[in-house]
């Protein structure tokens, strides 16, 4: 099933779709729950699907227009935005892409390289660390747009960059997880944009502390969630994409990470305790930014992320700040 959470005449309402129509789930529910219940239906989610498809095959309420006078809204409040990176040819063209935009003067040499050896340059390659476990850092999980936002481009940098990912909440708590409790934790999956600022993140990289306001400014999160059950017996093959003005720039997949889904939830629970409301996210899929693909943002922009069977992702680019 497919939930989201909208403000409709001043009133914020839970919608779950069904045959193409949107209802408002507290009226299904005769107000068992409310507008803010997202997470705890999907932690006791098999009851709560059960009743959801006893309300809508007997006598459902009038389905809402949700177009018409309405604003979509985060489906919940993340606790926390841990971002992974698990796609390996994604780390390699990407960190090709900061040599040639930013590092021109070496691109000859690296090219040269790559073609005598037919392999990657090896300082293009993810450190040792990353291929024994999945690797990620904490995001900025107050500061996040969702469908239809419009993205403020910070005055600080010249390339803003979009990143397509696979997000995940946690709809119950895991502590050293198996693999099947991990799975079994997953609440549902939702797009992430991870929007970055390029230059920007370079000299932060460099630091030693990892990604700072080339990264926190702000990221976008879906106003939809699909249910865990509806894509995780093949959330390893999804069709994905970007398009920017209508124009697709990307075709890729969720396919040929690194490390699976369920391994990214059993490590962050490696004696840590994690929480439902907590969202993790599979870091940029294959081509699915620009340091990969060459599309960069401009101002004024429309760029839309999708991903088979999880659903879209719009937003648009405001002007430069001057």
């Amino acid at each position: 099933m497919q939930f989201k959470r909208i403000l409709h005449n001043n009133k914020t309402m839970l919608m779950v779709k069904a045959e193409q129509q949107w209802y408002e789930v507290a009226a299904l529910l005769d107000n068992a729950v409310d507008d803010d219940s997202l997470l705890s239906l999907l932690a006791d989610w098999p009851r709560w699907h059960d009743r959801l498809l006893e309300a809508l095959q007997q006598s459902p309420p009038p389905p809402l227009d949700i177009a018409a006078g309405t604003r979509e809204l985060l489906p919940f409040q993340p606790l926390s935005l841990r971002d992974f990176m698990l796609s390996e040819s994604h780390a390699i063209n990407a960190a090709r892409g900061m040599v040639r935009q930013f590092m021109p003067a070496l691109m000859p040499l690296v090219s040269s390289v790559e073609r005598i050896t037919r392999r990657p340059f090896p300082a293009l390659k993810p450190k040792p660390i990353w291929y024994r476990q999945p690797v990620y850092y904490f995001s900025n999980h107050l500061n996040l747009a969702t469908e239809g936002d419009r993205i403020h481009w910070p005055a600080y940098t010249r390339y803003l960059d979009y990143e397509l990912e696979l997000a995940l909440v946690l709809a119950r708590p895991l502590y050293n997880a198996t693999r099947e409790q991990a799975l079994a934790a997953i609440g549902g999956f939702l797009v992430l944009n991870d929007f970055s600022a390029r230059d920007v993140q370079l000299e932060e990289m460099r630091s030693g502390f990892g990604p700072q306001k080339s990264k926190h400014f702000v990221n976008a999160l879906s106003s939809t969630l699909v249910t865990a059950d509806a894509v995780l017996d093949r959330v390893d093959r999804l069709a994905a994409g970007v398009r920017i003005n209508g124009h697709s720039v990307c075709e890729t997949s969720t396919a040929g990470l690194q490390h699976s889904i369920a391994d990214m939830l059993m490590h962050a629970s490696r004696d840590e305790p994690l929480h439902p409301g907590e969202v993790l996210a599979t870091g940029t899929l294959p081509m699915g930014c620009a340091l990969e693909n060459n599309h960069w943002l401009q101002p004024g922009d429309k760029i839309e992320l999708w991903i088979e069977g999880v659903g879209s992702l719009t937003n648009f680019i405001s002007d430069k700040k001057k």
